[in-house]
């Protein structure tokens, strides 16, 4: 190395050796007293990920998919659990197909709990079959649900956040929106097109100090996958995975805090696998 190069090298050593406060380790603590927003929270990955805020301290919304009495006993038993870790919450039905009811859902919020801070995207269906037999209703029901719902969320907060100048997305897509099957095109479809919306929006908020972030779960073991998806499916999704099982929704639940914690301040516009090894 020449004595120019090495001066370089020293120089460079030393501008970013001059930063004298030290890295703060992984700790939700600093989540305590912010309020967070969970799309779909009422089951699945969506409760797990809501609960698990709840234990670090935010105050919880969530909305939920009034299919029935028993979509309502569900939500109902969420914000019970939530409530006994202390923490308030508001949650209530809303179509996240609707801008117009997702804009009142937030302001609701925002007046409610006082503010906004994180924002989740997990409400999320799939309607399968072959590209040819997909009806139109099949492919938007999906799509809208999806793709569009992130979006009317993340539009309806980025005001917030952006004002505030701090701020947490994580939107939930899918290893098959970057590898797809047989069958899913609708699906994969909208959960690529969520990939694509996460670096987007990431870099149109983050010159506010708005962080935006999705994690891809893999085959996750919920009541929908357990009773929808065939056996055969499941088995060979365990064959694929590296580690030779499925996922449980907690495993998602552990990314999405840490995206949402300042130990991950510094990471923005990327796609985090929670696949057990399934795309490698």
């Amino acid at each position: 190395m020449d004595e120019d190069m090495h001066g370089a090298v020293e120089a460079l050593l030393d501008e970013v050796g001059t930063e004298t406060e030290p890295r703060p380790e992984f700790d939700a603590t600093n989540l305590r007293g912010q309020v967070a927003v969970v799309s779909g929270g009422s089951s699945g990955i969506g409760r797990a990920i809501a609960l698990e805020l709840a234990h670090c301290g935010c105050h919880v919304a969530f909305c939920f998919l009034d299919a029935g009495s028993q979509a309502r006993l569900d939500a109902q038993e969420v914000a019970r659990k939530l409530r006994e870790l202390e923490v308030r919450v508001y949650f209530r039905h809303c179509d996240v197909r609707d801008s117009r009811d997702v804009k009142r859902f937030v302001e609701e919020v925002d007046r409610e709990l006082g503010g906004v801070h994180i924002l989740i995207n997990n409400a999320g269906i799939g309607r399968d079959g072959a590209l040819w037999r997909l009806e139109d209703h099949e492919w938007e029901a999906v799509v809208r649900t999806n793709l569009d719902g992130a979006f009317f969320f993340t539009r309806s907060v980025a005001p917030i956040m952006r004002a505030q100048e701090h701020g947490k997305i994580v939107n939930v897509t899918s290893v098959h929106g970057v590898r797809s099957e047989f069958g899913i095109s609708n699906y994969a479809s909208s959960k690529a097109g969520l990939i694509g919306f996460t670096r987007s929006a990431a870099v149109e908020l983050g010159p506010r100090n708005v962080n935006v972030n999705a994690v891809a779960p893999g085959y996750i073991r919920t009541t929908r996958l357990t009773d929808g998806v065939p056996s055969e499916i499941l088995d060979r999704a365990r064959e694929q995975a590296v580690l030779g099982r499925l996922g449980d929704p907690q495993d998602v639940a552990g990314v999405v805090v840490f995206l949402c914690s300042e130990s991950a301040r510094h990471i923005t516009g990327a796609v985090i696998p929670v696949d057990g090894g399934y795309l490698l």
